[in-house]
């Protein structure tokens, strides 16, 4: 039984298969220049919001620039997800089989990427704490908005990296 595919589901299909900002991604270079801004533009934001949260004065000035860095965050998070044709954005019923394979494998991928990296985290803490015999303390609302933000955003990291060229259409095959 094949399931139909929504008006919404049929508009994200047509908007995450729009090849205008085809530029941005073409290549595996430029998918890989993509998501290290994209990651480099979350730690910024990332960075901003918590010292705003810890700040003691008024720091306006930090709302100004995560303001101003979300358009070009929001641009990579597109391109990003062009790149990928929606693979992590689209509902399951309007991908084909390899596109939900693929789908499992980045997230198989980005499971185990974001289990490393959390490991290594309490471990240096462990450590950290072993050496000062004292447990670090940490501001904790901003450390787990920090692994929230990359635990939500780990899959679409790993697809952008995984993303494969588009194949080459040859004309001398068309004549």
């Amino acid at each position: 039984m094949t399931t139909r595919l929504t008006r919404y589901d049929r508009s994200m299909l047509r908007l995450m298969n729009d090849r205008r900002g085809r530029p941005l991604y073409v290549t595996a270079a430029r998918r890989r220049l993509v998501v290290a801004v994209h990651l480099a533009l979350t730690a910024a934001l990332g960075g901003l919001m918590t010292y705003f949260y810890l700040a003691e004065a008024e720091p306006i000035w930090s709302v100004v620039v995560i303001a101003v860095l979300l358009l070009p965050w929001m641009v990579a998070t597109g391109a990003i997800n062009a790149a990928t044709r929606g693979l992590l954005e689209l509902r399951e019923r309007a991908l084909d089989e390899r596109q939900s394979a693929e789908r499992a494998r980045v997230r198989a991928r980005a499971h185990r990427a974001m289990t490393l990296l959390l490991a290594t985290a309490a471990a240096g803490l462990l450590i950290a704490g072993a050496a000062d015999d004292d447990a670090p303390m940490a501001y904790p609302a901003p450390v787990l908005v920090a692994v929230l933000t990359v635990h939500w955003l780990m899959p679409l990291w790993v697809a952008g990296l995984m993303s494969q060229d588009e194949p080459v259409e040859d004309d001398g095959l068309a004549a």
